[in-house]
């Protein structure tokens, strides 16, 4: 599987700021009808989503798929939960991570592959805020840094 056959939908921005991205996960989603359309458009949202899991099954919560335009009255509901199609050794896996303080799951971003939407999902320890100012400064540094560079390599 090459890197072109993915095609990446949308992704959480805020994922890698707000987290230390501990381990991460790919998982099917089961939709609705018109809901793989709109995605396959672009028209979906991960910025306030979260995953949750009950036991047995994980959900995608809170995700906004917008409606498909040429539904009519078969049109899905845009923030219902949707189900992860993950293997039962992953799901018991995660469970027990997000029982541990302090860890979450999060979706990362969602692709299509082969034809099917798929969600990347990762285990997560939220950031302190020193971390996200730490992470920030570190990233002006190596800034500044290529742009000295640049610089004299011009002279």
């Amino acid at each position: 599987m090459s890197v072109k056959d993915v095609k990446v939908v949308a992704t959480n921005r805020k994922a890698r700021h707000e987290y230390f991205i501990l381990d991460t996960y790919e998982a099917g989603i089961a939709l609705q009808g018109s809901e793989i359309k709109s995605i396959r458009a672009g028209q979906i949202s991960l910025a306030e989503a979260y995953v949750q899991i009950d036991g047995n099954e994980a959900w995608l919560v809170e995700a906004h798929i917008a409606p498909y335009s040429h539904a009519g009255a078969f049109n899905h509901e845009p923030r219902r939960p949707r189900r992860l199609l993950l293997h039962r050794a992953e799901i018991r896996r995660l469970f027990t991570e997000v029982r541990q303080k302090g860890i979450t799951v999060i979706p990362l971003r969602v692709y299509l592959k082969e034809g099917r939407a798929k969600v990347e999902i990762a285990t997560a320890k939220g950031k302190k805020l020193y971390d996200k100012r730490q992470a920030i400064a570190r990233r002006d540094a190596e800034r500044e840094l290529d742009r000295q560079v640049r610089q004299r390599n011009r002279e």
